[in-house]
């Protein structure tokens, strides 16, 4: 999303901007006038601005126009169309918001689409880690951390696949305990079947004469071997039992029979030997391509480098930049660890506005003289880089400070930046800016 041009309306005053998609410099605005201009800015794409209307293009292409009147509805215009856009960047309390429709609160554009010099020192030291790994060689840096990624993803692999054989092994267990009890049970059956053939027989033999003789006799011997008949039938369940728990142990394995189960398992142990060696060896590699990125960046996690890869990237190509001019021009200055590290952080801050809003929408920089304390050479270095980058996003850069006022009436001759300078009227009556305080703005 660019700003095309801020209309500011109070009493009977006009107060009108118009941007570069690029790069716009508004100079000879001191802080106060700088902390309304942010505020009006930021605060018309929010939902509480009366009397701030602005003309916006989104990443589509799509040319909008809010318009917050003083008085009367406030409303949103296409401009190619003209048509009514209103309903689609409402709130749930009616409001319009231009931010809220990419998902962004007050806050959060505060904090992220407004950088001062205090703002960009916090960020060049939190950013210290980005430009260390920045200095170093990307191609050995990335491959290197490209190395102990695979091979942890390949110990995670074999991770997975132990825990698989641990499992595997209480099936194992479980086929093992079944076989053995099975092979129990048919050799009691076996010896239980041929003991009450030997009783059966005998009994029947026995049994013939007493029943001549005294036939009350004969009942008894007969139960015997009848009970014997039928301990065996019940031991032959027994075994048929066993066997149902067996194979249900071998379906869970995968194998029709114990047969082919020891066969499988016998295979299972030569692959499990080379599944040892496999192991060791990738072992031995991650441990490698850990000691190297450690000595390569020290205590920098490679989760986190990879993470932040697209600044760190952006900080090497800055670097790389910086480097260039310095060749190319005699009389380039001298870039210091500082400076490097502000330029880093203000390139850094950039890349994250460009996929800032819901569905990866790009919101503007809003700079407010961030380079006030940077000797007067070295300012403009960094104000050609600034200009470099500027597109996507957009920047506006707010500044009290000659030397770039003068840099940028040279570049405007170009057409890649547009110079502003604004009348301050310091007698006009500052208009009510609750988001950051005051500016006395007027034409």
């Amino acid at each position: 999303m660019q700003y095309s041009r801020l209309v500011i309306e109070e009493g009977t005053t006009t107060f009108s901007l118009s941007f570069h998609p690029r790069l716009t410099v508004v100079a000879g605005v001191d802080s106060g006038a700088r902390k309304g201009l942010v505020a009006e800015l930021i605060g018309g794409l929010g939902s509480t601005r009366t009397g701030v209307n602005l003309e916006l293009a989104d990443d589509r292409g799509r040319r909008l126009a809010v318009l917050r009147p003083a008085s009367g509805g406030h409303r949103i215009i296409e401009l190619n169309s003209g048509t009514d856009v209103s309903d689609e960047f409402r709130a749930t309390d009616g409001r319009l918001d231009v931010l809220g429709r990419y998902g962004i609160d007050a806050r959060t554009a505060r904090d992220r689409l407004h950088l001062d010099r205090t703002m960009l020192e916090r960020d060049a030291r939190r950013d210290e880690r980005v430009q260390r790994l920045s200095e170093l060689d990307q191609t050995e840096l990335w491959s290197t951390a490209a190395r102990v990624r695979i091979t942890e993803d390949e110990m995670q692999a074999i991770s997975d696949e132990h825990r698989a054989s641990a499992e595997d092994a209480e099936l194992v267990a479980r086929i093992e305990r079944h076989h053995q009890g099975l092979e129990e049970a048919v050799e009691q059956h076996k010896a239980l079947r041929r003991d009450a053939s030997l009783v059966c027989g005998a009994s029947l033999f026995a049994a013939v004469p007493v029943s001549v003789v005294r036939p009350e006799l004969a009942v008894p011997i007969l139960v015997i071997g009848m009970a014997t008949i039928l301990l065996a039938f019940m031991l032959r369940a027994r075994v048929e039992a066993v066997q149902r728990m067996e194979q249900s142990a071998l379906a869970d394995a995968g194998v029709d029979s114990y047969l082919g189960y020891v066969v499988g398992r016998v295979d299972q142990m030569m692959d499990d030997t080379e599944a040892r060696r496999r192991r060791l060896a990738v072992a031995e590699d991650h441990r490698a391509a850990a000691l190297r990125w450690t000595n390569l960046v020290g205590d920098v996690n490679v989760e986190w480098a990879l993470a932040h890869h697209e600044e760190i990237e952006t900080a090497a190509r800055l670097r790389r930049d910086l480097a260039t001019l310095s060749q190319v021009s005699s009389t380039a200055p001298e870039i210091d660890d500082l400076t490097s590290s502000l330029a880093q952080a203000l390139i850094a801050h950039l890349g994250r506005l460009r996929t800032l809003g819901s569905g990866g929408e790009s919101l503007p920089l809003i700079l407010d003289d961030p380079f006030t304390e940077v000797a007067p050479s070295t300012k403009l270095t960094l104000v050609e880089l600034l200009a470099r980058s500027a597109g996507s996003p957009q920047v506006i850069l707010l500044t009290d400070q000659d030397e770039v006022a003068t840099w940028a009436r040279l570049e405007a001759l170009t057409g890649e930046v547009a110079l502003v300078e604004p009348a301050i009227s310091t007698q006009a009556t500052p208009r009510s800016t609750p988001a950051s305080g005051s500016g006395n703005l007027a034409v």
